[in-house]
Order: C-alpha cells, then sequence, then structure tokens
C-alpha cells in the first residue's frame, strides 16, 4: 500500500481527481494519506475534511523561512510514511531540502507542455507567443521550477478565440486524466528515470 500526500493551495480539482481514482479503484494499493495547504481557506482543504482524511493547515507567516516551514511539511509527511508528494496547485516554491528528502517522489502538473512556459501564468503566456498548441505535463520535481524529467503530457489545441479562461478549462480536463494515470504508474512501479527521460516500464 503506498501512501499519497497531497500539497495544495486552492480548490484542489486534481486532488479530486486523484481522490476519485483511489475512490474507485481506478488506481490500486494507494491512499491519500494526508493533505496539507499553505492556505486556510483552501477548497481542497476543506473537500478533506469533509472526507475524513487528515488535512492540515500549516502557516508560512509562522516560520522564519522557507525551509523551515518546509522542514515542518517534511516531518508530517515522514510521520505518515509517505511514498509519493502530489503537488496539486500548490503556490510555493518548495526549497532543495524538501527535494532531497522525497528525491524522485514529487510530482507537479503544470497547465504547458514543458519546457514551453513554466511558472506563473503559463496558459497566458501561451496566448500571448501565438502558439497553434497548448496542453499539460506531469514531471517529477527536482530543484528547479517547472524543470524536473516529464512523466506524460497532453495537448490541446489553441482555438483562434480562445481566452485564459477557455484555454484554461479545456487544458483543466486534461489534467484531471493524465495527473492520475501517472499517480497509478508511480503505485505500480512502473517509472523509471534515466537521466531527463522517464520509462514506464512494461508489465
Amino acid at each position: 500500500m503506498k501512501n499519497i500526500a497531497i500539497l495544495l493551495s486552492g480548490r484542489g480539482s486534481n486532488f479530486k481527481a486523484i481522490y476519485n481514482s483511489i475512490e474507485t479503484k481506478i488506481i490500486n494499493n494507494a491512499r491519500i494519506s494526508v493533505v496539507i495547504s499553505n492556505k486556510g481557506d483552501a477548497l481542497g482543504l476543506k473537500f478533506a475534511q469533509e472526507k475524513g482524511l487528515n488535512a492540515f493547515f500549516i502557516n508560512p507567516k509562522e516560520f522564519c523561512s522557507a525551509q523551515e516551514y518546509d522542514k515542518k511539511i517534511v516531518k508530517i509527511l515522514n510521520d505518515y510514511k509517505i511514498d509519493l508528494v502530489c503537488l496539486a496547485g500548490f503556490m510555493r516554491i518548495i526549497t532543495p531540502y524538501f527535494v532531497k528528502s522525497f528525491k524522485n517522489s514529487i510530482m507537479n502538473i503544470h497547465p504547458s507542455l514543458l519546457p514551453s512556459f513554466p511558472g506563473l501564468n503559463a496558459q497566458k503566456q501561451a496566448l500571448e507567443y501565438g502558439v497553434r498548441f497548448s496542453g499539460c505535463t506531469v514531471h517529477f520535481v527536482d530543484e528547479k521550477v517547472d524543470h524536473g524529467p516529464i512523466i506524460s503530457q497532453a495537448v490541446v489545441p489553441v482555438l483562434p478565440n480562445d481566452t485564459v479562461e477557455t484555454l484554461s478549462e479545456r487544458i483543466l480536463k486534461e489534467e484531471h486524466k493524465i495527473y492520475p494515470e501517472a499517480v497509478k504508474l508511480f503505485v505500480e512501479d512502473k517509472l523509471k528515470i534515466v537521466g531527463r527521460k522517464v520509462i514506464v516500464k512494461k508489465s
């Protein structure tokens, strides 16, 4: 049984997608053991509480540095014997200490086809650049922002009349598909990192 942690800051739609995949047994032999938010009013945190999950608001303002904050989170994750950390709209850049503590065991999803348009407002960046296709990327987290080895990607067309909102909505539907799929592969021990490449092992 793999123990999964979810870190979020907002509505937690990708968290819900992962949760539903576990509940419906699409992902077997895994459980969400803890949910952590840096925002006390995050809707994703409320959802976790409603589902009876271990859910914590850890206030960054109570810590003197980002590393001290991450040390607190890492301690909680170790207490719950976490195997995989899923960043699901967690609006903080995690420290090298955190990355090293869970090397090759932290996933993130980003709303662009990395390495294009890393960082904030990726959909806005894509529209302003004039690309014909965008999408989303699930990747392992390393010490650089939106940089780690790519696990999976999904492509969506960028339409002539798209706004940030319409493009974001189209991308989000794909996020909800590929993030649980990536978690499933991890839980089944099918992911192997070779340099920058993630190899999916055959059954």
